[in-house]
């Protein structure tokens, strides 16, 4: 039933870029929205990823460039016998994550320099534990191409209100539902990424902590971006709102509307939600940076 859902909810997405080609343009727009929208969904389905990354100017790194956090990955993906992604990492400081790939023998994970500064080894762990998870539930095809096509509705309501308002434009709404649409539109897009986003969030939470063996890192690490992400801004992710239900934690600083429309659910009750699962697999005592499959605790090995 999950599945059905999203699948409906994407259906919506595209449903909603065609009807802001129709406001724009009228049939003849609608028409050349819905072929784009087609065009778009087979796009997307090979390169979404690819262009995901590209918007959060992610870059490859190997164990060569980034060995602690390969490291990281590789052990995880061998605990849930995952094929190893691609590894990323964003040149942003605000510490958070996101996984894409539309399947796992496609898959990459994509950690911010602000992640690997600011967690312990064994929080980083638990985010890209979650990360794998969603790769893992097959959720980062769906998310990536809700981001595509979010960010598209916002650049054709854009192209709308720049060019809709010419007296030869054959909109059936004039410049007064035009108005209306590059306002709505993109709010529309926002809520169904959230409902796409939000149930998501904590499947993977509870599946990350297993294979990571410790809820209370990835417990301690929402605690930590989720205090950062209000301080810090995300360059990349603030002129690419689209892709912000990607990431472990909503990423946008809150500076406009966003937090109206949270992609994520409250990080108070996805802590309080691990923390019960720690204690029922009897870690209640466990403090987050104690060690676990990785031996001794450590600090973070990135400064």
């Amino acid at each position: 039933m999950n599945y059905v859902r999203t699948a409906m909810l994407l259906a919506l997405l595209t449903a909603l870029f065609v009807l802001v080609g129709y406001a724009i343009g009228g049939q003849s727009g609608m028409v050349i929205a819905f072929v784009i929208a087609a065009g778009m969904n087979f796009i997307s389905y090979w390169n979404a990823d690819k262009i995901v990354l590209r918007m959060s100017g992610a870059q490859e790194v190997d164990e060569r460039t980034a060995p602690e956090l390969y490291d990281i990955v590789r052990q995880l993906a061998r605990n849930a016998n995952l094929p190893m992604p691609k590894v990323y990492l964003i040149h942003e400081d605000q510490p958070n994550a996101f996984a894409t790939g539309r399947n796992p023998e496609n898959a990459a994970v994509a950690a911010t320099v602000g992640l690997l500064r600011n967690l312990s080894r064994e929080e980083v762990a638990g985010v890209m534990a979650h990360e794998l998870a969603h790769v893992q539930n097959r959720d980062t095809l769906i998310m990536t191409i809700a981001a595509t096509i979010g960010g598209a509705i916002s650049m054709l309501a854009q192209f709308g209100l720049l060019f809709g308002g010419s007296r030869d434009n054959n909109s059936p709404f004039g410049i007064i539902g035009i108005l209306l649409m590059v306002i709505l539109a993109p709010i529309a897009a926002a809520l169904i990424q959230m409902a796409i986003s939000r149930s998501r969030e904590y499947q993977a939470d509870r599946l990350g902590a297993e294979i990571c063996q410790r809820p209370l890192w990835l417990a301690s690490a929402l605690e930590k971006i989720a205090g950062a992400a209000k301080r810090v801004q995300n360059q990349h992710a603030e002129r690419n709102p689209a892709t912000a239900h990607m990431f472990i934690i909503n990423p946008l600083a809150g500076l406009r509307m966003d937090n109206l429309f949270s992609t994520h659910p409250p990080t108070d009750e996805r802590i309080s939600r691990l923390r019960a699962m720690a204690s029922e697999m009897g870690q209640g005592g466990v403090s987050a940076a104690e060690g676990g499959p990785w031996g001794t605790r450590q600090e973070g090995p990135w400064g």
